[in-house]
């Protein structure tokens, strides 16, 4: 019988997870105030996307949310869970165009596999086993 209480986090753990976590989120948040700035290449990657202009500060106001909401511990899952659906967006955008998809997925896998390795309650509800 399983225990309620999860495993506590080694720190080699909560190291390493902060880390694989600190990248993605690094890059949303540098991609959400690219939004907000629009330089030219952002303009321009919508234009080449088919998107008009105007959605880049909604999906910029979105994008800074969604990762803020994944930096609160206490809401961490669920950031990562609103984070994965706006990455899906993005890869079927590049994969709708022809451009190569690994980006939003690799974003994906790390803010999921950090998440995974600092918090012990994502843990109990998918246990891996040895």
């Amino acid at each position: 019988m399983q225990s309620d209480t999860p495993t506590p986090v080694s720190k080699k753990a909560l190291w390493i997870g902060c880390i694989l976590s600190a990248l993605p989120v690094l890059m949303l948040l540098m991609s959400a105030v690219m939004k907000f700035a629009k330089p030219r290449p952002v303009v321009e990657g919508f234009a080449h996307l088919g998107f008009p202009e105007s959605l880049a500060l909604g999906l910029g106001i979105l994008e800074l949310g969604c990762t803020i909401i994944y930096l609160i511990p206490r809401t961490s899952i669920l950031g990562a869970i609103l984070l994965t659906g706006y990455l899906g967006g993005a890869t079927c955008t590049t994969l709708r165009v022809g451009d190569a998809f690994f980006a939003p997925v690799i974003l994906g896998v790390l803010l999921w596999g950090g998440l995974f390795l600092r918090e012990p309650r994502l843990r109990a509800l998918i246990p891996l086993r040895r």
